[in-house]
């Protein structure tokens, strides 16, 4: 589904964003589409609106952070995502990336421990009609198994180390993308399961939130 229309006071802004973005290297043409077609305004809390097209993190309240926008759109170039297909998100945080996904795929499945974060993103993703996304309030570490299995799986918070859980609701040939490491900082890890087994690439060193859960950090 798609976003409201561009004709906003943010739609300068925001394709100067696609601009920076595409300075950074990203290429697909899909990602690059759905960056200037869905509002980021939408999704951070009014304290720094302002700020809403920086290529910069921004808070978004109870410790968590809408994620750097070039940093979304190399997740979505790596993992290449097809209109066909279905993905798990885990950390709806803020929803942004939410609506990111839904421009992409057929079906998004998407998992936030905080409550209020997971109500506020319905919120915004139902505001701009987005009918093809569930969320779901609840330990991302263990995925949701009922959707599964999921040709992406896309991580947004930093684990330990990879939840096996997620690797098992991954399609063959699914690819799983996951920040390993500590809480300082972490590599970025693209992991394809294939017939003969798991693949294992490093795409990158990044910094995100601790992955709280079962199979990630405690609280």
């Amino acid at each position: 589904m798609a976003a409201s229309g561009l004709s906003d006071r943010f739609e300068r802004r925001r394709l100067q964003l696609v601009d920076a973005i595409r300075d950074q290297g990203i290429e697909d043409m899909d990602v690059l589409h759905a960056v200037a077609k869905v509002p980021r305004h939408a999704f951070v809390p009014e304290a720094v609106l302002r700020r809403a097209y920086e290529d910069a993190a921004l808070p978004i309240g109870y410790g968590q952070t809408i994620s750097q926008p070039s940093l979304q759109a190399l997740y979505l170039e790596t993992l290449q995502i097809r209109r066909h297909e279905s993905v798990l998100e885990i950390g709806t945080g803020s929803g942004y990336q939410t609506a990111l996904l839904a421009e992409l795929a057929d079906r998004v499945y998407s998992v936030e421990r905080i409550r209020e974060l997971a109500v506020r993103a319905r919120v915004a993703l139902d505001a701009l009609r987005y009918s093809n996304v569930a969320i779901l309030t609840g330990d991302g570490t263990v995925g949701w198994s009922r959707y599964a299995p999921y040709d992406a799986v896309l991580v947004a918070a930093a684990a330990p180390s990879v939840p096996d859980a997620l690797v098992a609701q991954l399609a063959e040939g699914g690819r799983l993308l996951i920040p390993i490491g500590g809480k300082d900082v972490q590599r970025l890890t693209l992991i394809r399961r294939t017939a003969a087994g798991v693949e294992e690439h490093e795409i990158t060193t990044c910094v995100f939130v601790p992955l709280v859960g079962r199979y990630g950090w405690d609280q």
